[in-house]
């Protein structure tokens, strides 16, 4: 089994961090994760800090294993759950939407490790500075809020410029992307949109089916034109969303045409208004299974493809 430094850092078996994925990220499926030897991560979205204290113990009784918090740096809340996540001694913290440079002045000394999401060398470098362990490099394949950079040319260049180790994510959803995310010299992976069709993953049944009918077009992106970026599966909101921006919306209108439209489609199921959050691997997911299977098949699938690169090798 593939065992990599970044499996020290934070205390893992296996180079797998389930994605923080808001609405989606929760006790159960960050405890299968973690029980599976991989990093799960319950996701703080736009929570308050009583009901992300009642995750972070929920996942307690449920594995005993190390585990994450993924905190957006934007939220109504951060500052509460910042705090939560010191009085609860989470053992990582994953953090996305902006620069935790504030908060890891109480987390560093609390003893939690800080992993940060970043889409640029520049916020990697920052963040090292600041006391990191690690990063995620998330290339704009994934699903959610993205960046300018893909995968392929992110995390090489994030590698060359730190010192801390770094862990890859967007468009990986088998071995052949693990595989492909280490020899561009990371030492893990984060994969959120292969995880959202894991047994113990509560999001809505109408979501698992869709991105199980995804194929390789089957995304978008919106929100370009005002540094809001969010793929998303191709759907009647997300058509809508794109039109009204086209036509000239106002940041005000498209914030009210979108709220909530994330709950709708991951607790509601509804297709017609949900904003169904995925990244451009969802073609490659094609059946369910418990989480426990699909970090084994990550893993085994990444072994299998790297003990035939050499073939090539003359």
């Amino acid at each position: 089994m593939i065992r990599t430094p970044i499996c020290d850092v934070v205390g893992i078996e296996k180079p797998v961090f389930q994605g923080g994925m808001a609405w989606i990220a929760d006790a159960s499926l960050a405890s299968a994760v973690s029980n599976a030897g991989g990093l799960g991560v319950i996701s703080a979205m736009n929570a308050d800090a009583e009901w992300l204290r009642g995750q972070i113990r929920a996942c307690r009784e449920l594995t005993d294993r190390p585990f994450g918090v993924n905190i957006m740096l934007q939220s109504p809340f951060v500052d509460e759950v910042a705090q939560v996540v010191v009085d609860e001694h989470v053992p990582v913290v994953i953090t996305g939407a902006g620069t935790p440079n504030k908060y890891m002045k109480s987390w560093v000394p609390a003893g939690i490790k800080v992993i940060p999401v970043v889409a640029s060398v520049a916020l990697a470098r920052l963040v090292e500075r600041a006391g990191a362990v690690a990063v995620v490099a998330e290339g704009g394949e994934s699903g959610g809020h993205v960046g300018d950079l893909t995968t392929m040319t992110l995390v090489p260049q994030v590698v060359d410029a730190v010192d801390i180790p770094v862990v890859a994510a967007g468009g990986i959803a088998d071995g052949r992307g693990v595989a492909a995310a280490l020899m561009l010299g990371a030492v893990g992976v984060q994969v959120g949109t292969r995880f959202l069709v894991a047994d113990e993953c509560t999001v809505s049944e109408e979501y698992k089916e869709r991105i199980l009918k995804a194929n390789d077009i089957a995304t978008m992106v919106t929100g370009r034109r005002d540094d809001g970026a969010v793929r998303c599966l191709k759907t009647p909101f997300s058509r809508r969303y794109a039109k009204f921006e086209k036509e000239g919306a106002s940041k005000e209108e498209l914030a009210e045409l979108g709220r909530g439209s994330l709950r709708k489609a991951a607790v509601d199921g509804n297709y017609e208004e949900g904003s169904f959050m995925a990244g451009q691997s969802a073609g490659l997911v094609t059946r369910r299974q418990p989480a426990a299977d699909i970090v084994d098949d990550l893993l085994e699938g990444a072994e299998e493809v790297l003990r035939e690169a050499t073939r090539w090798v003359r």
